[in-house]
């Protein structure tokens, strides 16, 4: 019973409690309790209490599946402000209020209209309230109070997972576990033994058995062959109320397979058999099949057969499809040689279960005879192939070799030989039909083809269609018939070339084999012995240096010579030849590299292609054709060299051009040094206009011709400087005067070609390629005064 407080007016809730199942019989229970009532207690003083609600209702468990026709009463609702006069009105509200619950609004009296379950809802919270029929007003406030549904057994015990598929081995011992089922109830366990279930074996027996409380499948016989029964069909049944009469039962197949263990050996179903084998089989070809039996399946049914005696002829294998021994021939029969032969054959079991070694031993053996059988051959070649040799200078009709061939049969019948030409071999060679006498038809080179592969095929004269084959290899042996000859090659000789010095390593090749080719020997033919330019030298590794024999060579004068070689191999008899070798004349480095082997390549040789010197070409036209322009425009117009009077500055007039020195009498007029009574005529400044003319100043004629020109030059310096009529500004005078002997001496070389010079000109070659041909002229200099 619940009792709670909300209010200082609220009454007191009382229960009726209902409780059908612990006393057998409805008991209804009324407390009432009065607005503001005290309670005395013993030993305790008097107490007021707060107003309590006055509510009275039934507390229930009601059955569920409830199948009467009347309403199901479930219990009443009632206040201690009910006068019994009607004024109280009871209102229901909740879950299934209305629908399941229904209340009397008069009496509070509550009825349960359908059939509840409670493994759908265990129970409904519903709220109950009393007001006023006259006021509308609430008489107490809201009180909640659950209806639980009382469980019945009404649900049979199922198995989720059923129905099973099992396995065990066979022949496991008894007590073995197969499987555990378990099966549950919807029934509420907590209450009675509605869902206490309890297991039991209805089919199955007595080969398998059940635990009752858990449900655990085990073997109940010994040795449970799988050969003899495989599949097994076991049928368990869970009874609730914990297999009381009266109790709910559900059931559940379990299909148990027995898995194959290794419990059986293979057997041969014969212990003789009989094949017949031709002779003619093929090697490597399967001639016969034979089968051992077992029971067992899958890996435990394997088996591996093996010969235990015989000579190699035949071998055994085993077919994992049809677990078959597949005989096969290994070396080729011959009825004339062993007509029988007689194998032990024997099959073993690959995978063993050493728990069931005493059923054993898992191996059986039979005895095989092979028959063999007589056919009609074809004739067989002594070898399986021929190597035969014959020279490349061998007549027509030479006998190369032989091959033979004889019938096998008994009857050895004659045999008849023949060659397989194609359009490329065959047709060299010819063979004697009746002893396979190979010979020569054609003229043989070995430098065209050195080998020969030909095919000979023996045919019975009796029925040709019996024929064997064979290869015949014929090597073209070697004879020297083919002279050496030198490998043509550029050949440079320097300029500056020393003598002694080794300019080009020939070399010569030879198209018969080794021992009539190399080693070769290189010389000057007869006559040319003392060539004045070169010589051979051979270095006995089949090569020659050629040597130069003179200092220097000119292109000018001969840029090509020509030097012929003899080259002769060391074959028997020794053969020859004569090749006439090209030596060019180049321009060289010092170190040996070449520069250039033309004169018409001069200017390549400062590193400049065709593109470049191009665009020199046109740069020049381009600048010529602005210097004729200039020159036109000048000769049209010339501008004085003072524009105007008020322009009165300093005015540098600057010439580009070099004269000659006092030698030269065209670029400037130097009379005024070489003359100085014409030099006193032209004193004055023509860069300017002067406004005030001195008068001149005339000297003794005597005294000038006397005066050295640089004293001369000095005096006139020193007139300049103190001319009053000079503006106060400074003018650059320029005189083309050299002076008298330079320390530095003169550097024309026409006075120094005779004279002799210790200086040394190796420097040039590090000035660049524009002055490699000083540098060269020079150093031949140098060279010549050394010689």
């Amino acid at each position: 019973m619940k009792i709670t407080s909300t209010s200082g007016i609220c009454p007191v809730l009382v229960c009726l409690c209902f409780v059908q199942r612990c006393y057998g019989a409805m008991h209804h229970t009324s407390i009432k309790v009065t607005k503001n009532q005290t309670k005395h207690i013993e030993g305790e003083t008097e107490v007021h209490h707060r107003p309590k609600r006055g509510w009275v209702w039934n507390q229930f468990f009601v059955l569920e599946e409830h199948i009467g026709p009347e309403p199901q009463y479930v219990g009443k609702l009632h206040s201690n402000s009910d006068k019994g006069d009607g004024s109280v009105k009871y209102i229901l509200t909740g879950e299934g209020a209305g629908t399941i619950f229904l209340i009397d609004n008069t009496t509070g009296d509550i009825h349960a209209t359908k059939s509840l379950d409670r493994e759908q809802k265990t129970h409904y919270v519903l709220h109950a309230q009393a007001i006023d029929r006259r006021t509308k007003k609430p008489l107490e406030p809201e009180s909640e109070f659950i209806i639980k549904v009382q469980d019945i057994n009404d649900n049979a015990p199922e198995f989720p997972d059923g129905p099973y598929i099992v396995s065990v081995p066979e022949m496991s011992d008894i007590g073995t576990s197969v499987i555990q089922v378990t099966a549950t109830d919807g029934d509420d366990p907590t209450y009675g033994n509605s869902a206490r279930v309890v297991y039991s074996i209805l089919q199955g027996q007595p080969y398998f058995s059940v635990d009752p409380k858990t449900g655990v499948i085990r073997t109940a016989l010994p040795n449970m062959d799988r050969e003899a029964r495989e599949h097994y069909s076991v049928v368990i049944q869970a009874k609730d109320m914990a297999g009381q009469v009266g109790g709910l039962s559900g059931s559940t197949t379990i299909n148990v397979t027995l898995t194959d263990v290794n419990d059986n050996p293979p057997r041969f179903p014969q212990k003789h058999y009989q094949l017949y084998v031709p002779e003619s089989a093929q090697v490597g070809s399967a001639v016969g099949k034979i089968k051992a039996n077992d029971a067992d399946i899958g890996l435990n049914a394997d088996i591996r057969y093996s010969i235990m005696n015989g000579d190699g002829v035949f071998s055994i294998s085993t077919d994992k499809e049809t677990r078959e021994g597949i005989l096969s021939l290994k070396k080729p029969l011959n009825y004339e040689k062993k007509k029988l032969y007689s194998l032990n054959i024997e099959g073993v079991n690959t995978h063993l279960d050493h728990r069931f070694s005493h059923l054993g031993p898992f191996k059986d053996s039979t005895m095989l005879k092979v028959i063999v059988g007589d056919v009609d051959e074809a004739p067989l070649f002594k070898m399986p192939f021929y190597e035969m040799e014959v020279y490349e200078d061998a007549k027509i009709g030479t006998i190369v070799g032989m091959v033979t061939a004889q019938d096998p049969d008994s009857t050895s019948s004659s045999v008849r030989y023949f060659i397989e030409t194609n359009l490329r071999e065959g047709k060299e060679f010819e063979i004697d039909t009746n002893n396979g006498a190979i010979r020569t038809a054609t003229h043989l080179d070995r430098e065209e083809n050195p080998w020969y592969n030909i095919t000979v095929t023996a045919a019975e004269t009796d029925n040709p269609s019996l024929a064997s084959y064979v290869s015949v290899l014929i090597k073209v042996l070697d004879v020297n018939d083919n002279p050496p000859h030198i490998v043509i090659e550029d050949i440079v000789a320097c300029e500056n070339g020393r003598p002694g010095q080794v300019i080009h390593t020939i070399r010569a090749t030879d198209q018969d084999d080794t021992a009539n080719g190399p080693r070769f020997y290189f010389s000057l033919p007869e006559g040319h012995t003392m060539n004045p330019n070169f010589t051979i030298k051979n270095n006995e590794d089949n090569t020659a240096s050629i040597i130069t024999r003179r200092r220097r060579f000119s292109r000018t004068s001969q840029d090509e010579y020509y030097l012929p070689v003899v080259v002769a191999d060391s074959g028997i008899p020794s053969l020859s030849s004569t090749s006439t070798l090209s030596i060019r004349v180049c321009a060289c480095e010092r170190d040996g590299r070449v520069r250039t082997c033309h004169a018409e390549a001069f200017l390549s040789s400062a590193g400049l292609s065709t593109g470049a010197l191009i665009a020199i070409l046109l740069c020049v036209v381009i600048l010529l054709a602005i210097v004729v322009l200039f020159i036109t425009l000048r000769r049209g117009k010339k501008e004085p060299l003072i524009f105007s009077e008020e322009d009165i500055r300093e005015n540098v007039v600057t010439y580009d051009d070099e004269g000659g020195g006092e030698e030269d009498t065209e670029a400037f007029d130097i009379s005024a040094l070489r003359n100085p009574s014409a030099a006193e005529d032209l004193k004055y400044r023509r860069d300017i206009r002067p406004d005030v003319m001195c008068t001149p100043r005339h000297q003794d004629l005597s005294a000038i011709e006397s005066i050295n020109v640089q004293e001369f030059i000095k005096q006139r310096l020193a007139e300049a400087d103190h001319d009053p009529s000079v503006p106060p500004y400074d003018s650059l005078q320029t005189y083309a005067y050299e002076g008298q002997r330079s320390e530095a001496g003169s550097i024309s070389s026409i006075d120094s070609i005779g004279t002799q010079s210790d200086q040394d000109y190796t420097y040039l070659d590090d000035w660049g390629p524009e002055f490699k041909r000083l540098a060269e002229l020079y150093g031949e200099k140098e060279q010549e005064r050394t010689t």
